[in-house]
C-alpha cells in the first residue's frame, strides 16, 4: 500500500474557485479511476491557499496505470481546463507505510 499526497498551492483568491470546481468537475472523475479517496483538506491557519489531497493506491504500478487512464479521459481534461491558472504550483509525494502504520 502506498499514499499519495498532492499538494496545491493555490493563487491567492481562487481558492474557493478550486475547491468548487474539483467538487463539482473533478472529483467524482478520480473517484471513478483512481484509488480509495482518504481526504481533501484546505488549510485554516499556516501556508494560507493551500490543498491537500490524499488518496491510496495498492502500489506504484496500481497508481501509474489508474492515473494514465483517468488522463486519457476526456472529461477530465475539461477538469484540467477549467482549473487553468488557478494553481501557483503543485508538489506530489508517494508516502510508505511503516510496519507500525495503522494504514498499511
Amino acid at each position: 500500500m502506498i499514499l499519495e499526497e498532492r499538494d496545491y498551492h493555490v493563487r491567492p483568491g481562487y481558492l474557493n474557485d478550486f475547491v468548487t470546481a474539483y467538487e463539482t468537475l473533478g472529483l467524482q472523475i478520480q473517484k471513478d479511476f483512481l484509488g480509495e479517496f482518504v481526504g481533501y483538506f484546505t488549510t485554516d491557519i499556516g501556508e494560507l491557499n493551500h490543498v491537500v489531497a490524499l488518496w491510496r493506491y495498492e502500489s506504484f504500478a496500481d497508481r501509474e496505470q489508474r492515473r494514465a487512464k483517468m488522463m486519457a479521459h476526456g472529461p477530465w481534461q475539461d477538469y484540467l481546463t477549467a482549473i487553468k491558472g488557478m494553481l501557483e504550483r503543485q508538489n506530489t509525494r508517494i508516502l510508505v507505510p511503516t510496519a507500525f502504520s495503522p494504514m498499511k
